[in-house]
């Protein structure tokens, strides 16, 4: 093979892993436990002997001992780029359907995202208000890697504009809702923060098909504000092919443009 065939093939074998991280490529394209690798082998590591994350953003871990490693987390920019980032934990978790993450002594990692939606703003170059942050999780199907990540975003319009229209008739149980050509399961969770609240066991104990079957789904966690109160809508759905991932956006269109400072 002469130097320009191997050039070739060494950069497409790159774009098919920047494209696994986001659940871009068919698992016959890229290592599937390429996120495994890397929070467990650089960015804990790197973190327990120099206090420096890289090649993560940031590397949280439990307050108490008692957790250990294995209760901690991981932010890693995802290599899309823009505002588009991952929480990762640092024990080994397939993906949604894990039975560990219906366990009441599991990390709520979705609350844990949400706390870490701050890292977007650099990323969109705008102020982004809760009510256009995004975070989603792929289904077993829909996702290019075998460790459980959920994306930090902004919310696309689309999706944006169905929880608007609908935020009136949500209600704390589940009803379908249309967004973008997909029918989703829908319901509300109020307050700040998703402390208390945990995306997935909601899920779970919510939807009778969802509890054995949860490779099969995808759950969105949108910021929503229902009259003057903040909150959340999880939209849920089967989904083997178009995960929930796609209704976001790194580039977040739906932030208003930061307004500079007038001249003196």
């Amino acid at each position: 093979m002469n130097s320009g065939v191997r050039h070739h093939a060494l950069a497409l074998r790159c774009a098919a892993l920047a494209l696994a991280a986001a659940g871009a490529v068919s698992p016959a394209q890229a290592a599937r436990d390429d996120l495994q690798r890397i929070v467990q082998r650089q960015c804990l590591p790197d973190w327990l002997q120099r206090h420096d994350p890289a090649p993560c953003l940031a590397v949280q871990l439990p307050a108490s001992a008692a957790g250990g490693t294995d209760a901690g987390y991981a932010v890693l920019a995802d290599r899309k780029g823009g505002a588009h980032f991952l929480l990762i934990p640092l024990r080994t978790l397939s993906g949604i359907e894990s039975p560990a993450l219906l366990d009441s002594r599991v990390p709520n990692y979705f609350a844990a995202a949400w706390d870490a939606r701050a890292r977007i703003v650099p990323g969109a170059l705008r102020a982004v208000p809760p009510d256009a942050v995004g975070l989603a999780i792929n289904s077993h199907y829909s996702r290019g890697q075998d460790q459980l990540h959920i994306h930090i975003e902004c919310q696309g319009a689309a999706l944006h504009a169905a929880l608007r229209a609908a935020a009136s008739r949500l209600t704390s149980s589940w009803t379908a809702l249309d967004v973008d050509g997909d029918t989703y399961q829908v319901r509300r969770v109020m307050g700040r923060t998703l402390e208390g609240a945990d995306p997935i066991k909601l899920l779970a104990q919510g939807l009778p098909a969802a509890r054995a079957h949860l490779a099969f789904y995808t759950l969105i966690v949108a910021g929503v504000r229902f009259g003057d109160r903040p909150g959340f809508a999880l939209l849920a759905r089967r989904a083997v092919l178009r995960g929930g991932e796609r209704l976001l956006d790194n580039a977040c269109a739906i932030a208003a443009p930061a307004v500079s400072a007038p001249s003196p």
